[in-house]
């Protein structure tokens, strides 16, 4: 688990640190359960597209693997869509055309525009909500709520610095109040006694330690303070322009994907074991506790209303705000263009109920 916390952990210091060499380069849905709609993509011919991915081929990706091998993104005319493994924020890979499309995150792109003047753009967000949490053991630290992190020893990685305070800012609480203690990726530090609390992700850390037999409390950011966007989808203006209808059948096809696995937790966890990321020794258990957990965090009132992907205005706003704690400064329109979605949406109205 060290080594895949390490690798994600390498995204976000890439987000956090810049993007220069990715801003050099860029100056210069389903078969019986999601039918197709009428507006179909069948006579399109995009040729050949390149996803990078964010993480390495595990169930965080069920819904690109269900519609790879649903055939969803051959009949929105793609002639095969390659999913390369990351750990990436994929800025660099759009920036020097290696991939058209990257799913990635609001921090990490939000660095590149804010730093570098990165002509990227965000237009659609798989999760609604990002993982990161406090995580604590119920014996042990039991932070349930911001005000239990005071007097409270936290474990907080390099790459999660700048989030952590964010926090803290948002909840109104001064560093001083408590200590930080610099970590790695392991959580073995909070399960020894070392901290009382560690900055990890919902989706990962938090299941390895229940799956242990350990008790833990989760400290949601999302739901204390720092609500922002994670798993997005992102491409470039030049693309965003240019190549607008293969980016809507792209968006097509992700929707009937994750309207799938949504539906059917396990069928994107065996894809994960048996198929994409079958060289990765993926533990059965864990995937699949994976799948149902990230699916709980792809789901909002905002997409029950107008359909995956989408990311309300006030949402955009809270994202914002909370990348403007983690010191990147941003108006909405620079990051997000949700106009490509829309469009998706309002040719394809039977897209939106995913929840049947």
């Amino acid at each position: 688990m060290s080594i895949l916390s390490s690798r994600r952990a390498r995204r976000a210091v890439a987000a956090l640190l810049g993007t220069a060499l990715a801003a050099a380069a860029l100056a210069g849905c389903s078969s019986s359960t999601t039918p197709a709609d009428s507006a179909s993509s069948a006579s399109a011919s995009h040729g050949d597209l390149t996803v990078q991915l964010s993480w390495i081929k595990n169930e965080e990706f069920a819904g690109e693997y269900l519609a790879d091998s649903k055939g969803y993104y051959s009949e929105a005319g793609f002639s095969s869509v390659n999913l390369v493994p990351g750990p990436s924020t994929g800025v660099a890979e759009l920036a020097s055309g290696t991939a058209t499309v990257a799913l990635s995150d609001s921090v990490s792109v939000g660095a590149a525009v804010a730093n570098e003047g990165a002509p990227v753009k965000i237009i659609g967000a798989t999760f609604q909500k990002n993982p990161f949490t406090i995580l604590s053991l119920k014996n042990g630290g039991n932070i349930a709520t911001p005000a239990d992190l005071k007097g409270k020893k936290i474990g907080v990685q390099d790459s999660n610095a700048s989030l952590f305070k964010a926090l803290l800012a948002a909840n109104g609480i001064n560093p001083s109040e408590l200590t930080i203690v610099p970590v790695q990726y392991d959580p073995a530090p909070l399960v020894n006694g070392e901290v009382d609390g560690f900055v990890a992700y919902i989706t990962n850390e938090a299941i390895t330690l229940e799956m242990q037999g350990l008790s833990t409390t989760n400290l949601p950011f999302a739901e204390n303070g720092l609500p922002f966007v994670a798993e997005t989808v992102a491409a470039t203006d030049d693309t965003i322009a240019n190549k607008r209808g293969m980016l809507k059948d792209f968006l097509k096809a992700e929707i009937r994907g994750w309207t799938d696995a949504l539906a059917d937790p396990q069928a994107g966890a065996d894809l994960a074991l048996k198929t994409y990321g079958a060289d990765l020794g993926l533990d059965p258990a864990k995937t699949l506790a994976g799948s149902k957990a990230q699916n709980a965090l792809v789901v909002s009132d905002e997409t029950t209303k107008n359909g995956l992907f989408t990311i309300s205005d006030d949402l955009q706003k809270m994202t914002i705000a909370s990348l403007a704690g983690a010191g990147i400064t941003l108006k909405a329109s620079d990051l997000f263009d949700l106009s490509l979605l829309s469009e998706v949406y309002a040719e394809n109205p039977g897209l939106v109920a995913y929840a049947h």
